[in-house]
């Protein structure tokens, strides 16, 4: 995204007075489509056109119908700016839509496509229509739009329409859309004034009081183009021979502005044909602003007063203090500026001045490459780079330098640093190694002349701060190359490189180097380095400011001192956390996570109360609030929860939505989510599913052990233990025990005590299966040492019978000992709820959960609520049910009010919370 939005460029056209009624094109635009295209050259009123549509009783004759506005520019030729426009749009008119993906697109990991999958996704459950408007999208069409806006067009669902509005046709698949009458298009021909309408236009509008035989001359001559009879007119006012006038009218269409246009500015006092062309070089148009370029003091009078002449200045706002020139209009009287003025240099250079001034530093850049200054540009460009960096628009810096002449960036240090910075947060890594050794070429050529610590006459510095990172700079990015080829080794030590060259003030470059160092011994089962690197880096990030990204340090610390056992010290490290982020408003980027993780240690402790109430919290900040995984996180951490209620189906409908949003980033996944859902199989008695798992994912008992591989393998003796509780057979008991003694071997080795603990259990669990109690109960005291000091209730309460079985043992042998007997009271509790969700299947158990809505779900609402908590669109699930789509949106809506919800994922939740979905009710 290029700097904060620019929300006039979100307002649908406000209506204008005296607008000729154009019934014809009205109904045409409110037919069925899924694209509507209104495709012209400039001039032919496409946007009068779409803004008066949309506030006419066709088009608005849904009460919920719902209208998103996106003016494109050229700044919007970026993939990320044009989404983040066009999916806050749709969030501005169906608040929600969008909540998800703006925080995937912001943090630049995901694919347009895998952003656009959760925007159409959150679309296709809307009970109302929505009719999205890309105003000049001819501005914005371009190969990084045009792939996106494909998958965009062919999946939209059934109940959005989107209206493109441009200059040219859009690279988009218009002939298979026209085939299958998809496409509703208004071209040029369907654009121009009719006779009747230029008579209403010209008469009724504008008062001219011309003849018919005038009108239609003027209509012949114009060909009805909406532009030149709005020129004409202006240059018709006060002339006594309208007749003379229209007559001698002639030339095609180029012609025809020019005469017009010229004719418009000589008729003009000189202060305001002045005030004209030298504020043409303005996108838009504000009081202070033109006052800067023009040098006078009356800019904001002189708008109103275009403004009220009809003077082709169009409103940006409802306070009319932003305008910009019809685009038409502007055109010309630009040329006209080129032909008569030689100072336009320096009217750019005005504009760049008050934009850089006014802390806008996109135009500012733009003037001031259009002035052809481009040091200042330059200057500008570098003193952005730590705002740009701090809010992840290195997409925005990347096109700036790309802007540049290849020797003004290579003599700029700081700049050629800032290039590369964008390139790594793009994934492209070639070439990097070559950028970086030619910054350490002009770095290491500082200081060669007799002067100690001169700079080569040569090297161009404007941020002083910045230039003294570079050399440990060098080093991070050095650390990052390594660890995405797979040297751990290479990236400790470029990242202690990186540590010892970075000045005693960067601490933002000794966090990024630590954070990464953390990774790099994360990858190779050190956790101890790890936690104390990630601990540093998160020092280093809370004394620059970077506080999400400190929340984002948390998340893995957290897991890193869960993996190690301290399962209190994680809940402290979540809890510190969201005390570094209160009080901000809105909620910091991170937040949600923190309760994710909270959630997960109360699971861990059999709360499940608590664990309920944290991902409630977490839910209500919103997806904004969230890092670019808290998708799939929340989902999981659901999942767990479900799957401790007993709701099997629901956790395996969450991990399969999990899967679906999943995104990754530089650290190890060392838990897959297939993995988990193996689990779960496999505690369930789905032995063959569970099995699969491990052939397609290649997981066997002979293996070598490793950190990364650990949950897996510890999933493979889960499955082992299920194979042999439906078989009987000892040799996979046997297999299993060697599997969980090397991972217990190898755990103990890393100080890895919470997975000792669950190792230990489970090879409790398996000697006793074999017969060995002794074995068994020691195994058990051993984790139950260490487990008993940080509270862990569910690794033992959640392994059923067996487990209750050994600390019955225990306690009568033992008896007295109030942790065993937390136990197995939690035990108990846990079986209960097993048995309660097997009654629940039963069909008196879903009437009663249908009785505690005030009006019960009706059966076939039931068969529509099971599809929507699937991955299937409204399309198809009016397929699988062989009802029309109108019948499941009516479905739909009355769901959303049974339950007081407003979209799709609230409906599935609210049916989970419900059991609703976990067995099919009694017809």
């Amino acid at each position: 995204m290029t700097g904060t939005l620019v929300e006039t460029k979100l307002f649908s056209p406000a209506p204008r007075a005296g607008l000729v009624a154009r019934p014809r094109l009205d109904d045409r635009l409110s037919r069925g489509g899924r694209l509507v295209l209104v495709s012209a050259p400039a001039g032919f009123g496409k946007t009068t056109l779409l803004g008066g549509w949309l506030t006419s009783t066709n088009s608005r004759a849904a009460a919920d119908t719902a209208v998103a506005w996106v003016s494109l520019d050229e700044g919007d030729q970026e993939a990320s700016s044009f989404w983040t426009y066009v999916i806050t749009a749709l969030d501005r008119a169906v608040p929600g839509v969008g909540a998800g993906a703006l925080p995937l697109l912001s943090a630049g990991q995901s694919s347009t496509e895998a952003v656009l999958v959760v925007v159409l996704n959150e679309l296709s459950v809307l009970p109302g229509e929505v009719t999205l408007v890309l105003d000049d999208y001819h501005l914005a069409d371009g190969p990084g739009i045009r792939s996106g806006m494909s998958f965009f067009v062919d999946r939209l669902p059934p109940q959005v329409r989107l209206v493109i509005s441009t200059r040219a046709d859009p690279g988009l698949p218009l002939a298979r859309l026209r085939a299958r009458g998809e496409l509703i298009e208004v071209r040029a021909a369907d654009l121009r004034f009719t006779r009747a309408e230029a008579a209403a236009y010209l008469n009724d509008v504008t008062g001219l009081r011309l003849t018919a035989e005038d009108v239609a001359s003027l209509e012949e001559r114009t060909e009805g183009w909406v532009a030149a009879l709005q020129l004409a007119a202006l240059s018709l006012q006060g002339r006594g021979d309208a007749a003379g006038f229209i007559a001698g009218f002639a030339g095609d269409d180029r012609f025809v502005v020019d005469y017009l246009v010229e004719e418009v500015l000589d008729r003009q006092p000189d202060a305001v044909r002045r005030f004209l062309l030298e504020t043409s070089v303005l996108d838009r148009l504000t009081g202070p602003l033109c006052d800067a370029v023009t040098g006078e003091h009356d800019g904001k009078a002189m708008l109103e007063r275009l403004d009220r002449a009809n003077l082709f200045l169009v409103p940006l706002d409802d306070q009319r203090r932003w305008y910009r020139y019809h685009h038409l209009f502007g055109d010309v009287l630009r040329s006209h500026l080129l032909d008569e003025r030689g100072d336009v240099a320096e009217l750019h250079r005005r504009a760049g001045n008050w934009y850089g001034e006014a802390g806008e530093p996109v135009p500012a850049v733009r003037h001031a490459l259009a002035a052809g200054d481009i040091d200042r540009a330059a200057d500008l460009v570098e003193l952005a780079v730590p705002e740009l960096r701090r809010n992840r628009q290195e997409a925005t810096l990347r096109r700036w330098i790309d802007d540049l002449p290849d020797d003004v960036v290579e003599r700029r240090p700081v700049l050629a640093m800032g290039f590369v910075g964008a390139l790594m947060a793009s994934n492209e890594f070639g070439g990097i190694e070559h950028r970086l050794r030619d910054i350490e070429r002009l770095l290491t050529g500082l200081g060669s002349d007799t002067q100690p610590g001169a700079r080569l006459p040569e090297i161009v510095v404007v941020d002083e701060h910045e230039f003294a990172r570079l050399p440990g700079c060098i080093e991070q990015y050095r650390a990052a190359l390594a660890l995405i080829g797979g040297d751990p080794a290479g990236t400790l030590e470029h990242a202690r490189l990186a540590v010892d060259r970075a000045p005693e003030h960067d601490h933002l470059t000794r966090a990024s180097a630590d954070a990464l160092a953390g990774i790099a011994s994360w990858t190779t089962g050190d956790l101890e380095a790890a936690h104390r690197s990630y601990a540093d880096a998160a020092d280093g990030l809370h004394q620059v400011g970077y506080v999400s990204d400190v929340l984002g340090c948390c998340i893995t610390l957290a897991d890193l001192e869960s993996t190690q056992g301290r399962l209190r010290q994680a809940q402290r490290t979540y809890e510190h956390a969201l005390e570094l982020a209160a009080g901000h408003e809105p909620a910091l980027r991170g937040t949600r996570d923190m309760y994710v993780g909270l959630s997960q240690v109360a699971l861990e402790r059999n709360d499940l109360a608590a664990a309920t109430e944290y991902l409630r919290r977490s839910d209500e900040l919103g997806e904004q609030a969230g890092l670019p995984q808290n998708p799939y996180r929340w989902r999981v951490a659901m999942a767990l929860l479900r799957e401790a209620e007993g709701d099997r189906g629901a956790a395996l409908g969450l991990l399969a939505e999990a899967e679906r949003v999943y995104v990754g980033d530089f650290a190890p996944n060392v838990r897959p989510i297939p993995a988990l859902r193996a689990r779960m199989l496999a505690a369930h008695g789905d032995v063959a599913a569970a099995l699969e798992w491990a052939h397609r994912y290649g997981v066997t008992v002979h293996d070598e052990v490793s950190y990364l591989r650990e949950y897996e393998h510890v999933t493979l003796a889960r499955v082992l233990f299920a194979k042999h509780d439906a078989e009987g057979s000892q040799q996979v008991l046997r297999d299993a025990i060697g599997l969980l003694e090397r991972l217990l071997a190898a755990a103990e080795d890393g100080d890895r005590n919470g997975t000792v603990i669950e190792l230990l259990v489970l090879l409790a669990l398996a000697q006793h299966a074999d017969g060995d109690d002794d074995e068994a109960q020691a195994m058990l005291e051993r984790a139950l040492a260490l487990a008993e000091p940080e509270g862990y209730i569910r690794v033992f309460s959640s392994e059923g019978q067996p487990m209750t079985t050994l600390l019955t043992t225990l306690d009568r042998h033992r008896p007295g000992r109030a942790y065993v007997r937390q136990l197995l009271d939690a035990a108990s509790e846990s079986q209960g709820q097993l048995s309660e969700a097997y009654e629940a299947g039963r069909p008196e158990h879903n009437r009663a959960a249908r009785d505690d809505l005030i009006e019960p779900l009706t059966e076939r609402e039931l068969d529509v609520m099971r599809l929507l908590a699937s991955d299937l669109d409204g399309p198809s699930i009016a397929r699988e049910l062989v009802v029309s789509l109108n019948t499941i949106r009516t479905h739909t809506r009355n769901i959303y009010a049974k339950f007081g919800v407003n979209n799709r994922r609230a409906a599935v939740r609210r049916a989970h919370q419900l059991n609703l979905l976990s067995h099919r009710s009694a017809r």
